[in-house]
C-alpha cells in the first residue's frame, strides 16, 4: 500500500490535554476557533489528514500555545 493510500500517519495531536489543562471544551474551542465540532473532533481524535495553517494559527491563539504544543511526531514502530 502506498503512503498516499494508507490512512496511517505519524503525527499525534494533543488537543484533550490542552483542553483540559484550560478547562475548555471542544464546543468552547469550536466557537471561539470558528470551525465545526465535527471537523475539530475529527482533529481531536487523530483522524485528520490535513489541518490549514489558518485553522491551527486560530487553534494556537485561542489555547495560548504552540504548533508544537498542540502537535507531535511519532515514528513507526
Amino acid at each position: 500500500m502506498s503512503p498516499v493510500e494508507n490512512p496511517e500517519h505519524a503525527i499525534e495531536v494533543h488537543l484533550d490535554r490542552l483542553l483540559e489543562e484550560r478547562g475548555m471544551t471542544l464546543v468552547e474551542l469550536a466557537d471561539k476557533v470558528g470551525i465545526t465540532n465535527v471537523n475539530l473532533s475529527i482533529l481531536k481524535n487523530n483522524r485528520a489528514k490535513a489541518i490549514r495553517f489558518s485553522t491551527l494559527s486560530k487553534i494556537c491563539e485561542v489555547l495560548g500555545c504552540q504548533p508544537g504544543d498542540l502537535l507531535s511526531f511519532k515514528p513507526p514502530s
